[in-house]
């Protein structure tokens, strides 16, 4: 099967729904962001302020390839992991891409002004707007599969399942 990395914007349902997937197909859960936090020893939000995107990103890429090589599980991934094209194609070779779909506007209900989110700390309706639109294209692109993340976290799980069995 390889692993199931599930993409898609913040508040799209990536951890929540990857741990209740992980748990129904018994595999490992992996979390980018966690990773890389924990490789850092230090919260994602402190990474950002102390270092910038840019190193953020770099961090990020190590996390994919060492999860990628890990035993097949669930992994969570980043919102803006697919700005990197190395990692799209780490994601290919080793499994099957899923991207968690919400609407702009449901995206913004779920994160609000919340201060773990380093992208969108100001503005974050219009950031998120802004992120969105530009990443969309891309998320598509990237994407095996594409399941509607709208629904609790169980109909979510259980979508994803269904997809990648059925791929």
């Amino acid at each position: 099967m390889g692993h199931v990395w599930l993409i898609g914007m913040m508040g799209s349902g990536k951890t929540s729904v990857g741990r209740a997937l992980a748990e129904r197909l018994t595999l490992p859960f992996y979390d980018t962001d966690a990773t890389v936090a924990a490789n850092a020893g230090m919260s994602i939000v402190e990474i950002f302020e102390r270092f910038g995107e840019s190193r953020f990103r770099v961090m990020e890429s190590r996390a994919v390839q060492a999860i990628a090589r890990q035993d097949d599980g669930v992994i969570s991934t980043g919102g803006g992991v697919v700005l990197e094209p190395s990692n799209i194609e780490t994601m290919r070779d080793s499994g099957t891409t899923v991207l968690l779909d919400v609407e702009t506007d449901m995206l913004v209900a779920r994160v609000g002004a919340g201060p773990d989110r380093p992208m969108v700390s100001e503005d974050p309706e219009e950031r998120m707007r802004e992120i969105a639109s530009a990443r969309a294209e891309i998320y598509r692109r990237t994407a095996d599969i594409v399941v509607d993340a709208v629904g609790s976290i169980d109909e979510v799980s259980h979508r994803v399942e269904a997809a990648c069995i059925g791929s």
